[in-house]
């Protein structure tokens, strides 16, 4: 499909991706690497009486939404601005859009409402609270409306345009991408695939069973187009929804996820020897040094990693910061991991075990083993980690 001027593109007759691509912008969150930037993806529906700017965009490109929707659209006579979700890189331009379209109406739920009114400072009498029973009419277009709370905040609703089969569901979906292309077709649908399982575990992943209730209303509608707020849009909706199918699923791997860090190469060891002894028994292995590798890799292997051992050496009577950090990941976005090791070394005094036992405390965690060495492993404690490597083989024996 061709694109429109100023950089906006036509998704089907008088439905117009208007958003932004921020190419700049290198972490979300404080915390999410974003190695190909991101899109802040806006949608305008023009009925055929009536027109609805779906979402804005991130503080700073307020005027560029204006342009953008000026080329389809009188931003003064918008109708209705549908809030999806309330995070400002969706919905702080709203007030801006409400500004201009003066008898325009905020769209959104009843949560929604609540968070337009604090964060934005939305009168009560410009907005609309919709829910599932809810439609909007624009004139051969219509808006309805899906509830789909802690995906990934309480107020979320989905948007759905029947006629043309589009969803429009915020941030469920998405992936950080603000490169050329559109489609996750034209992006490549393994490269798209593997972005949206980042985006999904640092975003949707501690939110699995409101997103399997969310893909079942999502199936129900049988959309021909999937156009979520950050990155790229899916002309084929079963690759994405199968894949959040799996993630949110738990659908695990015979996998090994091992993040480690080491300081004079002693932890490095027993890594290398569980790592071989692994693999050697046909068992995947991811292994990050996590001095070198983001933690956003450590995020993504998360999702279907049923095994992570963290190996990390004790510095000043607790667990090396970097190690801690990974650990405490683990827990906060509650990653499905069904069991766990830890591998560590010290010199004249311990602590990392201990530390590491609280920082993945109140876990449903199994612990298989806990190796703690004094100086480098002798050849008893490299046993032990082969016979850990048996354990762990033991385990996977359910995955395949």
């Amino acid at each position: 499909m061709a694109n429109t001027p100023m950089g906006t593109k036509t998704i089907v007759e008088n439905v117009f991706w208007v958003g932004v691509k921020d190419l700049n912008r290198r972490l979300f969150d404080g915390l999410i690497p974003l190695p190909h930037g991101t899109s802040y993806n806006a949608y305008l529906v023009v009925g055929s009486e009536k027109t609805a700017l779906i979402d804005t965009v991130n503080p700073g490109f307020e005027n560029e939404l204006v342009d953008k929707v000026s080329q389809h659209a009188d931003p003064a006579k918008l109708d209705y601005i549908v809030m999806n979700h309330a995070e400002p890189d969706h919905a702080n331009a709203c007030s801006h859009m409400l500004s201009l379209a003066k008898d325009a109406k905020l769209v959104t739920s009843a949560k929604g409402k609540e968070a337009a009114m604090m964060y934005f400072g939305v009168p009560d009498d410009r907005i609309m609270v919709v829910d599932e029973s809810s439609s909007i009419d624009l004139g051969g277009k219509t808006l309805k409306f899906v509830d789909a709370p802690w995906l990934h905040w309480p107020e979320t609703i989905f948007t759905y345009v029947p006629e043309d089969r589009i969803l429009f569901p915020c941030d469920f979906f998405g992936s950080h991408i603000a490169y050329g292309e559109f489609y996750a077709d034209e992006f490549g649908n393994g490269h798209t695939l593997e972005l949206a399982k980042l985006y999904f575990a640092e975003i949707m992943m501690p939110f699995r069973k409101p997103s399997m209730k969310a893909i079942e209303k999502v199936k129900a509608l049988d959309p021909k187009i999937i156009a979520p707020s950050h990155g790229v849009m899916y002309r084929e909706p079963k690759l994405i929804i199968d894949a959040y199918t799996d993630w949110a699923g738990e659908k695990m791997k015979k996998k090994v996820l091992i993040a480690y860090v080491s300081m004079w190469g002693r932890t490095e060891r027993m890594v290398k020897v569980l790592k071989e002894s692994l693999i050697h028994k046909g068992i995947e292995v991811q292994a990050f040094d996590l001095t070198a590798m983001g933690i956003g890799e450590v995020a993504k292997q998360l999702v279907d990693s049923p095994v992570v051992v963290i190996a990390a050496p004790t510095v000043l009577g607790g667990v090396h910061p970097v190690a801690a950090y990974a650990a405490l990941l683990t827990k906060t976005l509650r990653a499905p991991t069904k069991y766990a090791a830890i591998l560590s070394s010290h010199g004249w005094s311990g602590g990392a075990v201990k530390q590491l036992g609280e920082l993945l405390g109140g876990m449903k965690i199994e612990m298989l083993d806990v190796v703690d060495v004094k100086g480098p492993a002798n050849d008893e404690e490299i046993q032990r980690i082969l016979k850990l490597a048996d354990t762990i083989e033991g385990k996977l024996a359910e995955f395949t």
